[in-house]
């Protein structure tokens, strides 16, 4: 039978302690022989508001420590079926977004020759573009599922064309997803113009805002896009942004009336049974939540999303 990493039990190590890995997994040092590669970019020099994401994906880790290895609402056991490591942050360049940009692009280059599906901790939404453009050359064009208050969708801001605001203009100029299979949730606040979301439907973006699902389960919403995506490979990108502040007050740039924790849960869980090839938990900033609920919040999400990786046993 072959043997697979299990996070440390707080039964056998109390949880304030131990290696500050996602769930306190063993820590590799590349993606090969695994599943599943969790991973930290902590870069905030793409974002516009509130900078501190780039303590991001040591926050997420360390409230990870609470999290357990058995989905008790699904039954997944993702730690029976999937080899999963943390391999640790890729080397950023603190002082330039441009190089940080073409690393990541190149690091994922590398994760991608293996068979292990990359899960990052985010850093800004920057981080998404140079995913993507790793993830088409290996699969060509993917799906993206995208769950934000924003659609990240301007041509350029303060002059730069590459940045947290810009990833999905430039990731559909550069043929990098399927227009007809890009969906946003939890679209809202104010912009700059009627045309800040309209645009990009034009494209062939389905964007859904916040207001139209306040109240509503997200079940139903999930399975007609896993209907609709049907086998291509495809990407999930989450901002902790779509949460309502209230719920992820730590994040760069907040806006009230989001989604709710139990509706982000549905969202995912509604969507196993996808070709997912990769996924990313971005925006925490850490220095605007001092209890570490926004961080914890973040981990419990990309534990979900590691629940509905292809090849996830559900007891």
């Amino acid at each position: 039978m072959t043997s697979r990493n299990q996070p440390i039990s707080g039964n056998d190590l109390a949880r304030f302690s131990g290696p500050n890995t996602f769930m306190r997994l063993p820590e590799a040092k590349d993606s090969e022989g695994l599943d599943v590669a969790i991973l930290g970019i902590p870069l905030d020099i793409g974002t516009s508001w509130r900078s501190g994401t780039r303590l991001g994906p040591k926050e997420v880790r360390t409230q990870s420590a609470m999290l357990r290895p058995y989905n008790l609402g699904t039954g997944a056991a993702p730690f029976d079926s999937l080899q999963v490591a943390d391999i640790g942050d890729l080397p950023i360049n603190t002082f330039s977004l441009s190089d940080s940009l073409r690393i990541i692009a190149k690091c994922y280059d590398a994760i991608l020759t293996t068979s292990a599906i990359p899960l990052g901790i985010g850093g800004d939404h920057s981080i998404t573009l140079p995913i993507l453009r790793a993830m088409a050359r290996r699969h060509g064009p993917v799906a993206l599922i995208h769950v934000d208050a924003h659609a990240d969708v301007n041509d350029e801001m303060f002059g730069v064309r590459e940045c947290h605001g810009t990833v999905f203009r430039r990731a559909y100029e550069e043929g990098l997803i399927q227009p007809a299979k890009t969906y946003q949730i939890g679209l809202r606040g104010t912009g700059y113009s009627a045309e800040d979301f309209t645009e990009a439907r034009g494209w062939g973006f389905q964007q859904f805002l916040a207001q139209d699902l306040w109240g509503r389960s997200l079940v139903n919403l999930g399975a007609e896009i896993r209907r609709d995506i049907g086998d291509a490979p495809v990407y999930l990108t989450y901002d902790i942004d779509s949460l309502d502040p209230a719920y992820a007050p730590g994040t760069g740039t907040p806006e009230i009336g989001g989604l709710t924790t139990p509706q982000a849960m549905q969202l995912i869980r509604a969507l196993q049974g996808l070709n997912f090839v990769g996924g990313d938990l971005v925006e925490v900033s850490p220095p605007y939540d001092s209890t570490g609920n926004t961080a914890l919040t973040g981990a419990n999400l990309l534990y979900e999303m590691l629940c509905v990786l292809p090849g996830v046993v559900c007891r």
